[in-house]
C-alpha cells in the first residue's frame, strides 16, 4: 500500500522518517509541488503500524499534528489490512435424477 505524506510549504525542505525507511532522514525527502505544498508516497506493508516524525532543515524534528495516535518515538500510523468480502456459500449441486437431502 502507498501511504501519501503532505506538508504546508511554509515548512520548508523536509524528510518523512520512520520506522518503513530505518529512520534514515535521506530515504523520502519530501518534494515541492505546484500547489505549495511538500509531498512524498512511501509503500507500507498493509495491516502493520509505524512510528514516524517529520525532520526539517537545520536537524529540527516535528510531529505530525493531524496524528491519531503517538508513541515515545512520535506518531504512529496503522494501516489498514483490506477487509475480505463475505463469499455465500455454494448450494450442494445435484447429479440428474438424484434429490439432495
Amino acid at each position: 500500500m502507498e501511504v501519501l505524506f503532505t506538508l504546508p510549504g511554509e515548512v520548508g525542505p523536509v524528510s518523512v522518517v520512520g520506522d518503513f525507511n530505518g529512520w534514515d532522514p535521506l530515504a523520502h525527502p519530501m518534494q515541492l509541488g505546484d500547489d505549495g505544498r511538500y509531498r512524498v508516497a512511501v509503500a507500507v506493508p498493509q495491516g502493520e503500524a509505524f512510528a514516524f516524525r517529520y525532520l526539517g532543515d537545520g536537524g529540527r524534528w516535528f510531529d505530525d499534528e493531524g496524528a491519531e495516535e503517538y508513541d515515545h518515538r512520535g506518531a504512529v500510523f496503522r494501516v489498514p489490512t483490506p477487509k475480505r468480502r463475505a463469499v455465500p456459500a455454494a448450494k450442494p449441486r445435484v447429479a440428474a435424477g438424484k434429490s439432495a437431502r
